[in-house]
């Protein structure tokens, strides 16, 4: 494996940095900012990164900008479109906007549309089969990034993956939301580090403190190890049989979701009694990594090798 990113997954990721941080929102109140909004729409539509994967991008190049989306708090529907797209393409004369839905259990009112803000068909993944289903009324739900609703009417039958082709589509799943993971963790991250260079006590920023710096460092450390083990993760994806890329993509998973958390909850930690309140940035991180976590979830025993 090259680690290695080529100049054009450089340019994309480039690309995806600089839409996300131009256009994602930049504090609490930007989230209802309809303006912003349409503009983040349009410029992710005309770009095409939600059809990536029938575009011919590798699961590295998904992950990159699912990663910088996530950093930038991209409100906008991704995850789900581009999973829509591995799974059907674009067919000639679809104008429908898809995406795909996950069964979150009887508690959490069973199957769900995820990132439907839009969407009007859900795909859904069952063993060997392809279903879609009518999207409905939104739900509730705790990242206000991203928008759930609820399927209407009864599925159809629109397609079969062969094993090895529902694999790969689950191992693509995995990474995109451990990228999610990952650059959610990484804005939370950066958030903390500036509010640490420029919040001062007894004369000093807060920063040159060995207790918040040492924090800081940590959940640094924690970042550069998601990153290794997610770009491993993303490059099975294409490159290693479907079942081995399946549990690169778990134990990515495992590892990302665990160091995010604690990267999160971290900066709210470093930004004190603010970081309690609604107006600062850091809880919209942490609510998109808890979301990110249950979607295609992964159990420690799923796994041959424990992390400690």
């Amino acid at each position: 494996m090259d680690v290695r990113l080529t100049s054009e997954q450089r340019q994309l990721r480039d690309a995806a940095a600089k839409l996300a941080s131009d256009l994602g929102p930049g504090s609490v109140a930007e989230l209802d900012d309809t303006t912003r909004l349409t503009r983040l729409e349009k410029a992710v539509d005309n770009a095409g990164w939600r059809a990536l994967r029938s575009d011919g991008a590798s699961g590295v190049e998904v992950a990159l900008v699912a990663e910088e989306f996530g950093r930038g708090l991209v409100d906008v529907p991704f995850l789900g479109p581009v999973l829509a797209d591995d799974l059907r393409g674009q067919p000639d004369g679809d104008t429908g906007a898809w995406t795909v839905a996950v069964d979150a259990g009887p508690r959490f009112g069973g199957l769900r549309a995820i990132d439907a803000r839009g969407a009007d068909h859900a795909l859904v993944v069952t063993d060997d089969a392809i279903r879609s289903g009518e999207v409905g009324e939104p739900l509730a739900g705790a990242d206000p990034t991203r928008v759930d609703a609820a399927l209407t009417g009864a599925l159809q039958s629109i397609g079969d993956l062969s094993a090895d082709q529902a694999a790969q589509w689950h191992a693509l799943a995995l990474v995109a939301t451990t990228a999610d993971l990952l650059g959610a963790a990484r804005g939370a991250q950066t958030l903390a580090v500036e509010y640490a260079k420029i919040r001062e006590q007894y004369g000093h920023s807060i920063g040159s403190y060995q207790a918040i710096g040492h924090l800081l460092a940590e959940s640094q450390a924690l970042i550069e190890g998601s990153v290794s083990v997610l770009r491993h993760a993303a490059w099975a994806v294409d490159e290693l049989p479907a079942a081995e890329a399946v549990q690169a993509a778990r134990i990515a998973k495992l590892y990302c979701a665990r160091a995010a958390r604690t990267i999160c909850e971290t900066s709210i930690q470093v930004h004190g009694g603010i970081g309690n309140t609604w107006e600062c940035l850091a809880h919209i991180h942490l609510r998109r990594v808890l979301t990110s976590t249950e979607l295609f979830p992964v159990r420690l025993e799923e796994i041959d090798l424990g992390l400690s």
